[in-house]
């Protein structure tokens, strides 16, 4: 019996094909989009979760000065205490998706496309760089 096909890696023939191939080029444009769009939502979560720890800390310093029930006042400690928390993870998310962002971006500039995609990854580079770097200091 005899196997037309076999379990062993492609050959570079079949590689460069692929790279050449117009359907995995749309491909790498659709992942710099969709990676984009992550870098995007992700400071819009982190700018989400900076509002919430300023207003839950406005609530518990309210709620100190009023005298409020000792209960009462541990449950919203807590509640700060979740969200300050987000806010590290979140960063740490916002630079893992700019990283993978700044990777395919590379990629792509190193076979020389071209696209609207690629104008506005380079922009939302910038302004997620912009609300990471203030953290590293």
């Amino acid at each position: 019996m005899l196997f037309l096909h076999s379990s062993a890696a492609p050959t570079a023939a079949i590689r460069s094909r692929r790279r050449s191939n117009p359907k995995s080029r749309m491909a790498t444009l659709r992942n710099l989009k969709i990676k984009t769009s992550t870098c995007k939502r992700i400071v819009k979560e982190l700018r989400s979760y900076e509002k919430e720890v300023e207003k839950e800390a406005a609530k518990t310093a309210g709620m100190k000065e009023k005298g409020a029930d000792p209960y009462d006042l541990k449950q919203q400690e807590n509640v700060l205490a979740e969200s300050r928390m987000m806010v590290p993870d979140c960063h740490k998310r916002l630079e893992t998706a700019l990283a993978d962002l700044k990777a395919t971006l590379a990629e792509l500039k190193e076979s020389n496309e071209q696209g609207a995609e690629i104008g506005e990854a380079e922009s939302t580079i910038t302004e997620v760089e912009a609300v990471v770097k203030p953290t590293e200091d």
